[in-house]
């Protein structure tokens, strides 16, 4: 059984309807739509539903991981993150200012994984920050449904509204603004939830826009001095989804594999993206240690049972029936 979220429930409609037309039979795949007080936990509290995996907030993960428990039932939580991106002195910043932008914002800033925080050592900040905000104020907003665009609108009103809060408390709380910031609701974009793509520079690692996940087109750029300075801001915060780090040195590379404190590390890419048939999960406030993808989801759905036989009678029984 499944139950998409309220607002995008059409992409696992389509998902069913071709499971069906595969030829899967009716009722081994069922959708159920709704919101989640009215929805989704009857689902969970269910006695019928022997296993719960969920997608979604840490809040509501901890409600779900609550009545689950009640029953006893496995109950798999993957859930919010504030991903971090860590670009060293010997980066090549091309490459880094493109996978910034496109974990930023190439999906709103709307994925679990999407790239909210990015680290950079302060022998290529300046430069870094300069590619970057060029880059990010030439960015297309519009219909997702252009394939010219780059950033499409947040969700709905509530989301794009949740960016706007978030942004004053960036300038509020001392953080310096230097692109988008603003929603976007004139012309072709007064009938949707626009929002310029954000950038704030000279975070402090301890602000609340590089500490709570915020699921829209703002990011916050942090200066480091070394790799484990920016290891240690990476690790210092509930999360544990997704991380990356641009370097040319292997050695580092494998550092930050060892001590980045997340489920997924990628090495000159972006937070975003995942393989299939990799486990896909994270750490600390992220989830409860199950892992989607790979055969990790596939034992999460699965019974084991030890099995001990006691050869030695069968086989004297065997030879009995035998006559032997």
């Amino acid at each position: 059984m499944i139950k998409p979220a309220e607002d995008t429930p059409l992409s696992t409609f389509n998902l069913v309807q071709a499971l069906t037309e595969a030829g899967v039979p009716n009722g081994v795949v069922n959708v159920v739509t709704g919101y989640g007080p009215e929805a989704g936990a009857p689902i969970a509290e269910n006695a019928a539903v022997r296993a719960v995996s969920f997608t979604g907030s840490s809040a509501v993960g901890r409600i779900i991981g609550t009545t689950a428990a009640k029953s006893l039932k496995p109950c798999s939580l993957e859930l919010g993150g504030k991903n971090p991106m860590i670009v060293l002195d010997d980066a090549n910043l091309e490459l880094a200012v493109e996978g910034g932008l496109w974990g930023a914002f190439g999906t709103t800033g709307q994925r679990c994984t999407a790239t909210s925080r990015i680290i950079v050592q302060k022998g290529v900040y300046r430069k870094f920050i300069d590619h970057f905000v060029a880059r990010a104020k030439k960015l297309k907003v519009g219909n997702g449904l252009d394939e010219t665009v780059e950033m499409g609108p947040a969700v709905n009103e509530k989301q794009l509204n949740t960016s706007l809060k978030y942004i004053e408390i960036g300038k509020t709380q001392g953080a310096k603004l230097v692109s988008g910031g603003n929603r976007l609701d004139k012309g072709e974009y007064q009938h949707g939830w626009f929002l310029e793509p954000t950038v704030f520079v000279d975070v402090d690692p301890k602000m609340r826009i590089a500490q709570e996940e915020i699921f829209g087109p703002v990011v916050a750029i942090i200066p480091c001095d070394d790799l484990e300075g920016a290891i240690a801001i990476a690790n210092n915060i509930e999360y544990g989804l997704s991380s990356s780090l641009y370097t040319k040195d292997v050695n580092k590379a494998f550092a930050a594999v060892r001590d980045l404190e997340t489920g997924i590390t990628y090495i000159n890419a972006p937070t975003i993206g995942a393989e299939v048939h990799l486990p896909f999960g994270g750490t600390k406030a992220t989830g409860n240690g199950h892992r989607e993808g790979g055969i990790g989801a596939i034992d999460f759905y699965s019974e084991w049972k030890a099995v001990y036989v006691d050869y030695s009678d069968t086989l004297q029984k065997a030879q009995i029936d035998r006559g032997e």
